[in-house]
């Protein structure tokens, strides 16, 4: 089995097949986490999981950090993350590239998503890009004391993992002695990601997960076509390769990192 660990069902791009997106994943055996990125968006992952059977999240996305709206917003999270398919806050973060949100909202935003993390004690999905130091200043003031490469000793701090990983091996370690798994997604399928190829040959495995960032990112050799879940397999290819594994045991070991992190085991 694979375990896709970051798919944006409930994308319009999905609304005319979505039953057989969901369909053709379940034949390839892959599983699905369903990834939201606001109050709205929230609420329509936990229907589709419900529908499917699929786990999913709950959170607000850095682009649309002025719809936090303190304790109403915290409010409505709570209220989502007491729901069983429910299995961590995300997607959260800052991002600076684009700044759909001015960067004090997504300060705002997601300092208050990872206290709430705590308090609920659910894991988060990380969202960066072009904001790696403030990212990295903010989450050493939830979870200061830096931590070992392995699983050993990370308790109930604050864990989770940061989606989308496309930064080099010094970044990494900052992010894994914090505590956090790293994901990739068909970037790592590109001509042009050597860097983010290299920073994977050095991850170690047991913090490695995959995922698809569907319909976005589609990998090769579907570069170009709308992503999806079951598009997951030829990320988990590159992955095994660019580890000298084979594909049954690369498989293996990123579900069970994937189940471990949203605590689905």
């Amino acid at each position: 089995m694979l375990m896709d660990s970051h798919a944006h069902l409930d994308s319009s791009q999905f609304d005319a097949d979505r039953e057989q997106v969901i369909r053709r994943a379940r034949q390839a055996d892959v599983a699905i986490i369903s990834i939201a990125t606001d109050i709205a968006s929230s609420w329509k992952t936990l229907e589709i999981a419900r529908t499917y059977g699929l786990r999913c999240t709950a959170g607000i996305h850095p682009h649309e950090a002025e719809q936090f709206i303190g304790e109403e917003t915290l409010g409505q999270l709570r209220k989502l993350c007491a729901q069983p398919e429910v299995v961590a806050i995300g997607e959260i973060g800052l991002d600076y590239c684009k700044e759909y949100a001015p960067r004090e909202s997504q300060q705002k935003a997601f300092r208050a998503q990872l206290a709430l993390a705590q308090e609920l004690r659910k894991p988060v999905v990380i969202h960066l890009r072009d904001a790696a130091d403030d990212l990295l200043a903010i989450l050493r003031e939830y979870d200061p004391h830096p931590r070992p490469l392995s699983l050993e000793g990370r308790g109930e701090r604050l864990r989770g993992v940061v989606h989308s990983f496309t930064e080099d091996w010094v970044l990494a370690q900052e992010l894994l002695a914090l505590g956090f798994s790293l994901s990739v997604n068909g970037i790592v399928t590109f001509e042009r990601s050597q860097r983010l190829r290299d920073a994977v040959a050095q991850i170690p495995l047991e913090r490695l997960l995959v995922e698809t960032d569907s319909p976005y990112l589609a990998p090769v050799p579907v570069r170009g076509r709308r992503n999806e879940p079951g598009f997951v397999r030829y990320v988990a290819q590159t992955v095994a390769q660019i580890k000298k594994l084979s594909f049954e045991a690369c498989a293996e070991a990123t579900t069970r990192n994937a189940q471990e992190v949203f605590g689905i085991l």
